[in-house]
Protein backbone atom coordinates (compact mmCIF):
# COMPACT_ATOMS: atom_id res chain seq x y z
CA UNK A 1 0.00 0.00 0.00
CA UNK A 2 2.88 2.51 0.76
CA UNK A 3 4.53 1.62 -2.40
CA UNK A 4 1.57 2.85 -4.37
CA UNK A 5 1.18 5.70 -2.79
CA UNK A 6 4.60 6.58 -3.46
CA UNK A 7 4.41 6.33 -6.99
CA UNK A 8 1.14 7.89 -7.14
CA UNK A 9 3.18 11.05 -5.49
CA UNK A 10 6.36 10.55 -7.89
CA UNK A 11 3.60 10.69 -11.00
CA UNK A 12 2.21 14.28 -9.38
CA UNK A 13 5.42 15.68 -9.56
CA UNK A 14 6.16 14.45 -13.02
CA UNK A 15 3.10 15.69 -14.21
CA UNK A 16 3.73 19.56 -12.17
CA UNK A 17 7.13 19.50 -13.92
CA UNK A 18 6.02 19.33 -17.58
CA UNK A 19 3.03 21.36 -17.17
CA UNK A 20 4.76 24.33 -19.04
CA UNK A 21 6.17 21.65 -21.94
CA UNK A 22 2.57 20.40 -22.63
CA UNK A 23 -0.42 21.89 -24.69
CA UNK A 24 -3.70 22.00 -22.59
CA UNK A 25 -5.09 18.94 -24.21
CA UNK A 26 -2.14 17.03 -22.36
CA UNK A 27 -2.75 18.82 -19.30
CA UNK A 28 -5.98 17.94 -18.99
CA UNK A 29 -5.04 14.50 -19.68
CA UNK A 30 -2.60 14.39 -17.17
CA UNK A 31 -5.29 16.00 -14.84
CA UNK A 32 -7.85 13.39 -15.40
CA UNK A 33 -4.93 10.43 -14.56
CA UNK A 34 -4.09 12.23 -11.66
CA UNK A 35 -8.16 12.28 -10.38
CA UNK A 36 -8.04 8.64 -11.19
CA UNK A 37 -4.88 7.89 -9.33
CA UNK A 38 -6.57 10.29 -6.24
CA UNK A 39 -9.77 7.65 -6.76
CA UNK A 40 -7.67 4.77 -6.93
CA UNK A 41 -5.96 5.52 -3.64
CA UNK A 42 -9.23 6.21 -1.64
CA UNK A 43 -10.52 3.15 -2.93
CA UNK A 44 -7.40 1.67 -1.80
CA UNK A 45 -7.69 2.99 1.71
CA UNK A 46 -11.30 1.75 1.81
CA UNK A 47 -9.92 -1.49 0.92
CA UNK A 48 -7.23 -1.38 3.06
CA UNK A 49 -9.19 -0.86 6.41
CA UNK A 50 -12.12 -3.51 5.39
CA UNK A 51 -8.59 -5.52 5.23
CA UNK A 52 -7.53 -4.45 8.87
CA UNK A 53 -11.09 -4.89 10.01
CA UNK A 54 -11.54 -8.26 8.23
CA UNK A 55 -8.05 -9.18 9.95
CA UNK A 56 -9.02 -7.53 13.51
CA UNK A 57 -12.00 -10.58 13.40
CA UNK A 58 -9.93 -13.07 11.47
CA UNK A 59 -7.04 -12.71 14.63
CA UNK A 60 -10.41 -12.90 17.31
CA UNK A 61 -12.01 -15.80 15.71
CA UNK A 62 -8.44 -17.75 15.57
CA UNK A 63 -8.09 -16.77 19.50
CA UNK A 64 -11.33 -18.42 20.06
CA UNK A 65 -10.47 -20.95 17.99
CA UNK A 66 -6.71 -21.36 19.70
CA UNK A 67 -8.92 -21.26 23.48
CA UNK A 68 -11.31 -24.53 21.93
CA UNK A 69 -8.34 -26.04 20.88
CA UNK A 70 -6.73 -25.19 24.21
CA UNK A 71 -9.79 -26.93 25.94
CA UNK A 72 -10.49 -29.98 23.74
CA UNK A 73 -6.53 -30.82 24.24
CA UNK A 74 -7.36 -30.99 28.13
CA UNK A 75 -10.62 -32.75 27.91
CA UNK A 76 -8.47 -34.69 25.38
CA UNK A 77 -5.71 -35.75 27.51
CA UNK A 78 -8.55 -36.14 30.79
CA UNK A 79 -9.83 -38.78 28.40
CA UNK A 80 -6.76 -39.81 27.83
CA UNK A 81 -6.56 -40.37 31.46
CA UNK A 82 -9.40 -42.17 32.12
CA UNK A 83 -9.08 -44.91 29.44
CA UNK A 84 -5.83 -45.77 31.07
CA UNK A 85 -7.50 -45.91 34.41
CA UNK A 86 -10.41 -47.83 33.15
CA UNK A 87 -7.76 -50.27 31.06
CA UNK A 88 -5.93 -50.62 34.57
CA UNK A 89 -8.98 -51.08 36.71
CA UNK A 90 -10.21 -53.58 33.81
CA UNK A 91 -6.66 -55.30 33.91
CA UNK A 92 -6.99 -55.72 37.38
CA UNK A 93 -10.39 -56.86 37.86
CA UNK A 94 -9.86 -58.97 35.22
CA UNK A 95 -7.23 -60.59 36.97
CA UNK A 96 -9.11 -61.14 40.66
CA UNK A 97 -11.75 -62.66 38.09
CA UNK A 98 -9.07 -65.16 36.85
CA UNK A 99 -8.06 -65.54 40.21
CA UNK A 100 -11.42 -66.59 41.53
CA UNK A 101 -11.98 -68.79 38.67
CA UNK A 102 -9.08 -70.74 39.49
CA UNK A 103 -9.94 -71.21 43.14
CA UNK A 104 -13.48 -72.01 41.93
CA UNK A 105 -12.23 -74.57 40.23
CA UNK A 106 -9.44 -75.80 42.98
CA UNK A 107 -12.10 -75.78 45.62
CA UNK A 108 -14.12 -77.61 43.36
CA UNK A 109 -11.75 -80.28 42.42
CA UNK A 110 -10.79 -80.61 46.18
CA UNK A 111 -13.87 -80.21 48.02
CA UNK A 112 -16.30 -82.36 46.79
CA UNK A 113 -17.03 -84.03 50.28
CA UNK A 114 -17.35 -80.84 51.79
CA UNK A 115 -19.68 -80.02 48.52
CA UNK A 116 -21.72 -83.05 49.21
CA UNK A 117 -22.37 -82.49 52.80
CA UNK A 118 -23.40 -79.01 52.67
CA UNK A 119 -25.79 -80.32 49.95
CA UNK A 120 -26.95 -82.56 52.66
CA UNK A 121 -27.02 -80.23 55.08
CA UNK A 122 -29.21 -78.05 52.71
CA UNK A 123 -31.83 -80.83 52.09
CA UNK A 124 -32.24 -81.27 55.75
CA UNK A 125 -32.64 -77.49 56.41
CA UNK A 126 -35.15 -76.96 53.51
CA UNK A 127 -36.65 -80.29 54.56
CA UNK A 128 -37.09 -78.61 58.41
CA UNK A 129 -37.99 -75.07 56.81
CA UNK A 130 -41.13 -76.98 55.29
CA UNK A 131 -42.18 -78.83 58.26
CA UNK A 132 -41.86 -75.47 59.98
CA UNK A 133 -44.28 -74.20 57.43
CA UNK A 134 -46.46 -76.38 57.67
CA UNK A 135 -46.67 -76.07 61.47
CA UNK A 136 -47.06 -72.68 61.02
CA UNK A 137 -50.06 -73.08 58.64
CA UNK A 138 -51.49 -75.40 60.67
CA UNK A 139 -51.13 -72.63 64.07
CA UNK A 140 -52.55 -69.89 61.59
CA UNK A 141 -55.71 -72.05 60.96
CA UNK A 142 -56.05 -72.69 64.83
CA UNK A 143 -55.52 -69.10 65.04
CA UNK A 144 -58.49 -68.31 62.54
CA UNK A 145 -60.66 -70.86 63.95
CA UNK A 146 -59.65 -68.80 67.77
CA UNK A 147 -60.23 -65.86 66.01
CA UNK A 148 -63.65 -67.09 64.55
CA UNK A 149 -64.67 -68.34 68.10
CA UNK A 150 -63.12 -65.06 69.93
CA UNK A 151 -65.45 -62.93 67.62
CA UNK A 152 -68.20 -64.95 68.71
CA UNK A 153 -67.95 -64.55 72.06
CA UNK A 154 -67.64 -61.49 71.72
CA UNK A 155 -70.66 -61.16 70.00
CA UNK A 156 -72.05 -63.03 72.60
CA UNK A 157 -70.47 -60.82 75.39
CA UNK A 158 -72.30 -58.17 73.54
CA UNK A 159 -75.53 -59.67 73.46
CA UNK A 160 -75.14 -60.24 77.19
CA UNK A 161 -74.04 -56.83 78.27
CA UNK A 162 -76.81 -55.35 76.60
CA UNK A 163 -79.14 -57.98 78.59
CA UNK A 164 -77.07 -57.21 81.77
CA UNK A 165 -78.13 -53.33 80.52
CA UNK A 166 -81.40 -54.09 79.90
CA UNK A 167 -81.45 -55.97 83.29
CA UNK A 168 -80.39 -53.55 85.16
CA UNK A 169 -82.26 -50.82 83.80
CA UNK A 170 -85.20 -53.25 84.79
CA UNK A 171 -84.16 -53.89 88.41
CA UNK A 172 -83.15 -50.37 88.78
CA UNK A 173 -87.47 -49.59 88.07
CA UNK A 174 -87.96 -52.16 90.29
CA UNK A 175 -85.99 -51.10 92.92
CA UNK A 176 -87.48 -47.59 92.66
CA UNK A 177 -90.66 -49.52 92.40
CA UNK A 178 -90.58 -51.25 96.09
CA UNK A 179 -89.12 -48.45 97.60
CA UNK A 180 -91.77 -45.71 97.09
CA UNK A 181 -94.15 -49.17 98.13
CA UNK A 182 -92.20 -49.05 101.54
CA UNK A 183 -92.28 -45.64 101.60
CA UNK A 184 -96.21 -45.49 101.28
CA UNK A 185 -96.65 -48.25 103.08
CA UNK A 186 -94.72 -46.60 105.79
CA UNK A 187 -96.21 -43.20 105.45
CA UNK A 188 -99.60 -45.03 106.25
CA UNK A 189 -98.88 -47.48 109.14
CA UNK A 190 -96.45 -44.60 110.69
CA UNK A 191 -98.06 -44.67 114.24
CA UNK A 192 -97.60 -48.46 114.36
CA UNK A 193 -93.98 -48.55 113.40
CA UNK A 194 -91.49 -49.39 116.44
CA UNK A 195 -94.80 -50.18 118.67
CA UNK A 196 -94.47 -54.18 117.12
CA UNK A 197 -94.43 -53.42 113.59
CA UNK A 198 -91.56 -52.79 110.74
CA UNK A 199 -91.22 -52.32 107.31
CA UNK A 200 -87.92 -52.96 105.63
CA UNK A 201 -87.11 -53.73 102.32
CA UNK A 202 -84.78 -56.67 100.56
CA UNK A 203 -84.53 -58.23 97.71
CA UNK A 204 -86.59 -56.11 95.84
CA UNK A 205 -89.66 -56.73 97.90
CA UNK A 206 -90.90 -55.03 101.16
CA UNK A 207 -91.77 -56.86 104.49
CA UNK A 208 -93.95 -55.73 106.67
CA UNK A 209 -93.17 -57.79 110.12
CA UNK A 210 -96.34 -57.70 113.06
CA UNK A 211 -95.03 -58.99 115.86
CA UNK A 212 -98.23 -61.58 118.03
CA UNK A 213 -98.99 -59.09 120.43
CA UNK A 214 -100.09 -56.26 117.76
CA UNK A 215 -102.42 -58.36 116.41
CA UNK A 216 -103.34 -62.11 118.66
CA UNK A 217 -103.42 -63.02 121.77
CA UNK A 218 -101.17 -65.93 122.85
CA UNK A 219 -102.61 -69.27 121.05
CA UNK A 220 -105.12 -67.11 119.43
CA UNK A 221 -106.11 -66.83 116.26
CA UNK A 222 -108.56 -63.26 116.87
CA UNK A 223 -107.20 -60.41 115.73
CA UNK A 224 -107.64 -57.40 118.12
CA UNK A 225 -109.03 -53.90 117.56
CA UNK A 226 -105.49 -52.13 117.14
CA UNK A 227 -103.83 -54.78 114.91
CA UNK A 228 -107.33 -54.80 113.04
CA UNK A 229 -106.91 -50.79 112.11
CA UNK A 230 -103.16 -51.16 111.38
CA UNK A 231 -104.61 -53.87 108.48
CA UNK A 232 -107.00 -51.97 107.20
CA UNK A 233 -104.54 -48.84 106.82
CA UNK A 234 -102.23 -51.57 104.70
CA UNK A 235 -105.35 -52.71 102.87
CA UNK A 236 -106.09 -48.91 102.07
CA UNK A 237 -102.32 -49.06 100.56
CA UNK A 238 -102.75 -52.23 98.11
CA UNK A 239 -105.79 -50.96 97.06
CA UNK A 240 -103.92 -47.79 94.92
CA UNK A 241 -101.20 -50.47 94.04
CA UNK A 242 -102.99 -53.23 92.27
CA UNK A 243 -99.83 -54.66 90.83
CA UNK A 244 -98.27 -55.73 93.95
CA UNK A 245 -98.94 -59.20 95.48
CA UNK A 246 -99.34 -60.19 98.74
CA UNK A 247 -98.18 -62.83 100.63
CA UNK A 248 -99.19 -63.58 104.09
CA UNK A 249 -96.96 -65.90 106.25
CA UNK A 250 -97.74 -67.25 109.67
CA UNK A 251 -94.83 -67.84 112.14
CA UNK A 252 -94.98 -69.24 115.81
CA UNK A 253 -92.32 -70.72 118.35
CA UNK A 254 -91.06 -73.57 119.32
CA UNK A 255 -93.12 -74.72 122.06
CA UNK A 256 -95.76 -77.00 121.24
CA UNK A 257 -99.21 -76.13 120.57
CA UNK A 258 -101.63 -78.02 122.40
CA UNK A 259 -104.46 -76.09 123.79
CA UNK A 260 -106.46 -79.26 125.04
CA UNK A 261 -109.55 -79.45 122.76
CA UNK A 262 -109.42 -76.83 120.13
CA UNK A 263 -109.97 -77.32 116.63
CA UNK A 264 -106.09 -77.07 115.77
CA UNK A 265 -103.38 -80.10 116.46
CA UNK A 266 -100.27 -77.80 116.26
CA UNK A 267 -98.15 -75.26 115.42
CA UNK A 268 -98.94 -75.49 111.40
CA UNK A 269 -102.42 -75.07 112.12
CA UNK A 270 -101.84 -71.84 114.31
CA UNK A 271 -99.33 -70.00 111.81
CA UNK A 272 -101.91 -70.83 109.11
CA UNK A 273 -105.29 -70.36 111.05
CA UNK A 274 -103.17 -66.61 111.77
CA UNK A 275 -102.35 -66.02 108.10
CA UNK A 276 -105.74 -66.73 106.39
CA UNK A 277 -107.10 -64.67 109.20
CA UNK A 278 -104.79 -61.54 108.22
CA UNK A 279 -106.09 -62.54 104.54
CA UNK A 280 -109.68 -61.79 105.40
CA UNK A 281 -109.23 -58.98 106.99
CA UNK A 282 -107.36 -57.20 104.38
CA UNK A 283 -109.97 -58.02 102.00
CA UNK A 284 -113.02 -57.12 104.26
CA UNK A 285 -114.96 -54.19 102.94
CA UNK A 286 -111.96 -53.46 100.45
CA UNK A 287 -111.67 -53.73 96.30
CA UNK A 288 -108.57 -56.16 96.78
CA UNK A 289 -108.45 -58.62 94.02
CA UNK A 290 -108.78 -61.96 96.07
CA UNK A 291 -106.36 -63.31 93.64
CA UNK A 292 -103.24 -61.32 94.70
CA UNK A 293 -102.78 -62.43 98.41
CA UNK A 294 -101.69 -65.67 99.59
CA UNK A 295 -101.92 -67.13 102.72
CA UNK A 296 -99.18 -70.07 104.01
CA UNK A 297 -98.07 -71.55 107.51
CA UNK A 298 -94.17 -71.38 108.45
CA UNK A 299 -94.74 -72.80 111.64
CA UNK A 300 -91.31 -72.68 113.73
CA UNK A 301 -89.61 -73.39 111.24
CA UNK A 302 -88.07 -69.61 109.95
CA UNK A 303 -87.49 -67.99 112.90
CA UNK A 304 -85.36 -64.92 113.07
CA UNK A 305 -84.03 -65.55 116.59
CA UNK A 306 -82.89 -69.31 117.38
CA UNK A 307 -81.71 -68.89 121.05
CA UNK A 308 -83.71 -70.51 123.34
CA UNK A 309 -84.80 -67.72 125.38
CA UNK A 310 -88.27 -66.19 126.07
CA UNK A 311 -87.15 -62.85 124.62
CA UNK A 312 -86.25 -65.21 121.25
CA UNK A 313 -89.53 -66.97 121.18
CA UNK A 314 -91.57 -63.68 121.61
CA UNK A 315 -89.66 -62.46 118.56
CA UNK A 316 -90.26 -65.45 116.30
CA UNK A 317 -94.11 -65.41 117.19
CA UNK A 318 -94.69 -62.91 114.32
CA UNK A 319 -96.75 -62.45 111.05
CA UNK A 320 -95.02 -61.35 107.84
CA UNK A 321 -96.84 -59.79 105.04
CA UNK A 322 -94.64 -59.93 101.87
CA UNK A 323 -95.07 -57.46 99.12
CA UNK A 324 -94.08 -57.99 95.63
CA UNK A 325 -93.93 -55.80 92.97
CA UNK A 326 -94.99 -57.50 89.05
CA UNK A 327 -91.78 -58.66 88.28
CA UNK A 328 -93.07 -59.97 84.56
CA UNK A 329 -91.40 -57.60 82.71
CA UNK A 330 -87.95 -59.21 84.25
CA UNK A 331 -89.25 -62.41 83.78
CA UNK A 332 -89.99 -61.90 80.16
CA UNK A 333 -86.04 -59.87 79.47
CA UNK A 334 -84.74 -63.48 81.54
CA UNK A 335 -87.38 -65.72 79.46
CA UNK A 336 -85.99 -63.62 75.97
CA UNK A 337 -82.67 -64.68 76.17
Amino acid sequence: MTRIISSFFWIILIAISTVSCVSGKKFKDVQDKSRQFMDERDNFKTGNIQLEMANRELEAEAASLRAKISKADEELEKARKERDNAIDEFSRITSQYNDLQNAHEELIKGNVKETQKLLTELQAARADLQQKEDILRQLEANLDSKKASLDELNFELQKRNERLVELEKVLDAQKKIALDLKNKVSDALLGFENNGLTVTQKDGKVYVSLDEKLLFKTASWDIDANGRNALKKLAGVLEKNPNIQVTIEGHTDNVPYNPGNSQLKDNWDLSVKRATTVVRVLLEGSRINPRRLTASGRSEYVPVDDRDTSDARQKNRRTEIILTPDLSELYELINKY
